[in-house]
């Protein structure tokens, strides 16, 4: 199993910036990929970035160029750099773990982080 716990989260005004971050712990070593999803009021949880061991990221159109995400090279802490900050960035974001165990893939969540961006 991994454990994950996310921080960095807050109340923003538009314009801000926040750093999340995502502490993994237990089997890291299962890990292959991570990524930053959020889910605002109202609306279905959607990825905002992702990156894999090999490298690979990708983006969710609104945020491309506003934020960044990065590891450290033993899957033990997640980023998420986020500039610029909108209103609409507003959400819980979570921190989500690919993992193959034994063969078979899954997956794990943490409990969420609280973004609240001001007009």
């Amino acid at each position: 199993q991994v454990h994950l716990a996310e921080s960095g989260g807050g109340l923003v005004q538009a314009g801000g910036s926040l750093r999340l971050s995502c502490a993994a712990s237990g089997s890291i070593f299962t890990i292959n990929a991570m990524g930053w999803y959020r889910q605002a009021p109202g609306k279905q949880r959607e990825l905002v970035a992702h990156i894999t061991d090999s490298g690979s990221i990708k983006y969710a159109d609104s945020v491309k160029g506003r934020c960044t995400i990065s590891r450290d090279n033993a899957w033990k802490t997640l980023y998420l750099q986020m500039n610029a900050l909108k209103p609409e960035d507003t959400a819980v974001y979570y921190c989500k773990s690919d993992v193959l165990e034994l063969g078979y893939a899954s997956d794990y969540w943490g409990q969420g982080t609280q973004v609240t961006v001001s007009s």
